[in-house]
């Protein structure tokens, strides 16, 4: 089911929440907001959801206008940060729900639910309270009843935010997984920008009620469209910079440490105030080539599988570097050349953050 938002506001008395927001989701499609707390994301999922009207602006599931219709005319299925489990009810009952309110027959009741139950591998576990599963196994649940009713659209309310990380990732993976199983066109609200980027077909970053950028996730942490969605996705290095030269091969850009040069062509025109930067991952060291930077140790942090360096430049800017696999400890105090490729230099208009 394709979903549409047509100039969407929402305002609960403090100032609008949502404002004019538009978007196209496609069908079958794993999509996921991402932002800040108080950015909008999740009122969009509620207005969605038909937990709330909107204000202003029209709701399409297809081409059924569904504004003026509440949560149970909607055949949408919603899965808590909070599981919200039924703590009276075992994992059958909870399951099941959905189906008892809908008057399903009992025979058709109790073959779906099971077969939900073996969808997200809990089977074994229909007779447990929820106080009697850990919180991954309370989560599968919430999942289960959410998709026992065949939804047209499932919602995620930052589901994994109260997991501990290699919990988190587990069930990323099994998330991701069951979306290529069935097919429900999906929204799935979360402030994690890792989670959204190894997840999601599509990202809409929203910031202040409004959204910045709608991209995959690869778009988005290679080419934010601004400064909000760089520095939120991800860390960046930054400096303000000048364009000294543009055209089909790239951009050039002075800046305090060098000239940089990007093969980029993006569109600018000489004498424009850009900030210019690349992510610590993107650095090389060593380099003989254009985009040299010389700089010096002075801090690291070693973190397994790579070490974090802090380095100075010449002109005093602190520079963040992520080394892969390191082999050997670099003493502080040691003089680096670092490379910055061209394709992965981020140039952005300096029009405020």
């Amino acid at each position: 089911m394709k979903i549409s938002l047509k100039n969407l506001s929402k305002d609960f008395g403090s100032g609008p929440v949502l404002k004019d927001v538009s978007l196209d989701i496609e069908d079958q499609e794993l999509f996921f907001l991402l932002g800040p707390s108080g950015c909008g994301k999740t009122t969009l999922l509620r207005l969605l959801a038909g937990f709330y009207p909107p204000d202003h602006g029209e709701i399409y599931f297809d081409e059924d206008e569904v504004s003026g219709l509440g949560a149970n005319e909607r055949n949408t299925g919603m899965v808590f940060q909070n599981y919200a489990l039924w703590p009276h009810l075992n994992v059958l009952q909870n399951v099941g729900y959905g189906l008892d309110v809908r008057k399903t027959d009992k025979y058709e009741r109790d073959r779906r639910v099971l077969e939900t139950l073996a969808l997200v591998q809990m089977e074994d576990y229909g007779y447990r309270f929820p106080n009697e599963l850990s919180g991954g196994q309370q989560q599968r649940v919430a999942l289960a009843r959410a998709l026992v009713i065949k939804p047209k659209l499932l919602l995620f309310d930052e589901p994994l935010s109260n997991l501990d990380a290699r919990l988190r990732i587990e069930l990323r993976e099994e998330i991701r997984a069951l979306h290529q199983r069935t097919k429900i066109t999906t929204v799935y609200v979360t402030h994690d920008h890792s989670e959204a980027l190894s997840l999601a077909d599509r990202i809409a970053v929203l910031n202040d009620g409004r959204i910045e950028q709608v991209a995959s996730p690869r778009t988005i942490y290679r080419q934010p469209s601004s400064r909000f969605v760089a520095d939120f996705v991800g860390e960046t290095n930054w400096w303000p910079g000048t364009i000294i030269g543009t055209g089909n091969k790239g951009t050039a850009v002075k800046t305090s440490i060098g000239e940089l040069g990007t093969t980029k062509a993006g569109d600018y025109s000489v004498g424009a105030d850009v900030w210019v930067g690349f992510r610590p991952e993107s650095a090389r060291l060593d380099w003989g080539q254009a985009n040299s930077v010389r700089t010096s140790l002075v801090a690291i942090e070693y973190l397994g599988g790579r070490e974090e360096y802090r380095c100075t430049s010449m002109d005093g800017t602190l520079i963040k570097v992520s080394i892969p696999d390191p082999a050997i400890a670099l003493p502080i105090g040691s003089q680096l050349v670092l490379g910055i490729p061209p394709e992965s230099l981020i140039v952005l208009p300096r029009s405020g953050i």
